[in-house]
């Protein structure tokens, strides 16, 4: 050993130092790799109240009981591919666990019906951003063949400069407008009426 040492033009300490540091980052690959596994289960995600609405309406979209079995849990559709980049959406994410701890109470479901389009918004963002990428992950553009007679040639020859998100909003979870028609006023009204609010409730609470 200490001949092999000898032969490399380093001194010892830094040797030593090379291979604890090379074991430090290898653990440290791998407590992320686990770390974005586990926060990007179903498990995880709606370990928190307030993710259980949006979870009810996962229940009943198409990526929970898809005809083909293949099931879409949260990680697959909002968690980018890449231990990286993964670690970097659970980072951006971290804005709405301090939301959930110091801002509005949105476990409660008229607080958490109040606030969905804004959180919408900014999920559709990210979908545009990324190409849709997590999109892509399972459905293959040149495999779409749907129900319709023209849905292929559609996919084929309209898609040019869209991303997934473009035209498929509303797939899972609760119906929200495209940003460009959505009026507040409107579905504060429909919220209220909903939950059996008297009018300007929903103004009140959001502006707590």
């Amino acid at each position: 050993m200490a001949r092999f040492l000898a032969a490399i033009p380093i001194s010892r300490p830094i040797f030593i130092a090379l291979i604890l540091g090379g074991l430090a980052g290898m653990l440290f690959m791998v407590f992320l790799l686990e770390f974005d596994h586990y926060s990007s289960t179903n498990e995880f995600c709606t370990s928190c109240h307030s993710m259980t609405y949006v979870e009810e309406e996962y229940q009943k979209s198409v990526h929970y009981n898809p005809v083909s079995g293949v099931r879409a849990g949260c990680g697959d559709c909002h968690v980018s591919a890449g231990v990286f980049a993964a670690t970097w959406d659970h980072i951006k994410g971290g804005k709405d666990l301090w939301k959930q701890l110091f801002g509005a109470d949105y476990d409660d479901p008229v607080v958490n019906a109040l606030h969905l389009p804004e959180a919408a918004f900014v999920t559709r963002q990210w979908f545009r951003d990324t190409n849709s990428a997590t999109c892509q992950r399972c459905h293959v553009l040149e495999a779409i063949q749907g129900k319709r007679a023209d849905t292929a040639a559609i996919h084929r020859e309209e898609t040019q400069g869209k991303s997934c998100i473009d035209c498929h909003e509303n797939l899972v979870h609760r119906h929200v407008p495209s940003q460009e028609t959505f009026k507040r006023e409107a579905w504060n009204q429909m919220i209220e009426e909903e939950f059996g609010l008297l009018p300007g409730t929903a103004e009140r609470l959001l502006a707590e």
